[in-house]
């Protein structure tokens, strides 16, 4: 019986993406070298109006860091003909919510509102590329924001500097080195000049693609983006050179101490290719494999079976450039993190030097056709997907095709990428553990 459930459920998921609705779109570049891509679907009396910027952490100066993400705050903070204060009360009031996001690579700012205010979403989008007010009120105002957040988020947060400990330690030349977060002392010693120069530089037109998506008239809206963004100056081209890393090639250790914690953690991090190759979408199904929820192999064997450790997991971090491949484990006592290392490698060693079975193969095919069919279930998620496509792919049809690419990944080149890129010399170990006065006795 309990096959048979698990067969059907199978199933219904393989109809399910095979069935999946193909997401028709149209896109076309105004003068200005603003990219539109209006994605109509009628099926529910909403509408997402978003932009993203080609800019993100990796776009800072060293010596400032930060300020992608602190831009994602101060462009709610007002404009010429929004006055400060008054961006999320417009939003409420007509019915929608609105929100932003930063990464190193990209900035992303949408509104979700009925569909009868498709025009206020446009025209409020227009305004923050166009004139939003960047004063020493909004900075300074934002400047405390910011600092709130990292507290929450990092310092005071147990675990919370794992990822930047991991990026510091992964990469030496390339920006990635940092966070998107950035330095609190680079903000504070930041001109206003600085933040308007940064606003000049990157907030352009032909850096940014504007994306419409759900129930709206097509011919309307047309009209609506040629009044509010066709005007908008084109700004100088950004060029950008990929700072290339030497090969990792012999282990890297290192040590943090973190006052927030009772129990170790231990690191595994790997650098790996950018996320627009076959081989980083090889390694987001190795990362199921080994630790995609209780029945992944890592779990079953040091959580569940041997009970070493309290939690462990593996994830690809997909970036522009480069991507990291990220494993971490609590070990459980009297265990220890040198165990868990052990354990972790010994599965690695598996998947490298056998095949993976057909049963782990088909489980991988339907978790990804399950995962392509839910992002695309939202108009926030199409408006999300055909944005990232186009900007950081350079393929607004991978919202159509990528899944056809996970689909033909084979268990052999699942094999090859582990055989690649995880070995012992080309990783960083991170002993992440209870500063010495928290520590346990």
């Amino acid at each position: 019986m309990k096959k048979s459930v698990m067969a059907l459920g199978s199933l219904l998921l393989l109809g399910a993406s095979a069935y999946a609705q193909k997401v028709e779109f149209e896109e076309y570049n105004l003068d200005n070298g603003l990219h539109v891509i209006l994605q109509q679907d009628k099926s529910a009396p909403v509408v997402v109006t978003s932009v993203m910027y080609h800019v993100g952490a990796k776009d800072e100066n060293p010596e400032r860091t930060g300020f992608a993400h602190f831009f994602e705050h101060l462009l709610f903070e007002g404009t010429e003909n929004i006055k400060r204060g008054e961006w999320f009360k417009i939003v409420t009031a007509n019915g929608g919510n609105n929100n932003a996001n930063t990464t190193e690579d990209r900035t992303y700012y949408y509104e979700v509102f009925p569909s009868n205010n498709t025009e206020l979403g446009l025209w409020m989008e227009s305004e923050r590329m166009w004139h939003p007010v960047i004063n020493q009120i909004g900075v300074d105002t934002q400047n405390e924001v910011v600092k709130e957040e990292k507290r929450l988020r990092y310092d005071n947060s147990p675990y919370g500097q794992l990822i930047p400990q991991v990026k510091k330690n992964l990469f030496k030349v390339h920006p990635y080195r940092w966070t998107t977060i950035g330095s609190m002392e680079h903000l504070d010693a930041a001109k206003l000049s600085e933040f308007q120069d940064f606003f000049k530089k990157f907030y352009i037109p032909n850096n940014a693609v504007l994306v419409v998506a759900g129930d709206f008239d097509k011919a309307q809206v047309k009209e609506w983006i040629n009044k509010y963004f066709a005007h908008i100056p084109k700004g100088t081209p950004i060029s950008r050179t990929k700072a290339q890393e030497a090969p990792i090639t012999e282990t890297i250790n290192a040590t943090f101490e973190d006052p927030n914690i009772q129990l170790p953690m231990v690191v595994a991090a790997y650098r790996t290719p950018d996320m627009t190759t076959r081989e980083a979408r090889a390694l987001d199904m190795l990362s199921s494999v080994l630790s995609g929820g209780k029945s992944s192999r890592m779990y079953k064997k040091i959580v569940d079976q041997d009970k070493k450790a309290l939690q462990v997991a593996a994830f690809n971090y997909s970036q522009e450039d480069y991507g990291s491949y990220i494993i971490y484990g609590i070990p459980q006592a009297p265990h220890t993190s040198e165990e868990i290392i052990a354990d972790v490698d010994a599965e690695i060693k598996r998947v490298q030097t056998e095949l993976i079975s057909e049963k782990e193969y088909q489980k991988l095919q339907n978790e990804f056709d399950n995962q392509y069919v839910n992002s695309n279930t939202s108009a926030e998620g199409v408006a999300s997907n055909l944005a990232t496509f186009y900007l950081l792919y350079g393929d607004a049809n991978l919202i159509n095709t990528e899944i056809e690419i996970y689909r033909k990944i084979t268990r052999e080149e699942i094999r090859e990428v582990a055989k690649k890129y995880l070995n012992p010399n080309q990783r960083l170990i991170l002993n992440y553990v209870p500063a010495k006065d928290k520590a346990q006795n």
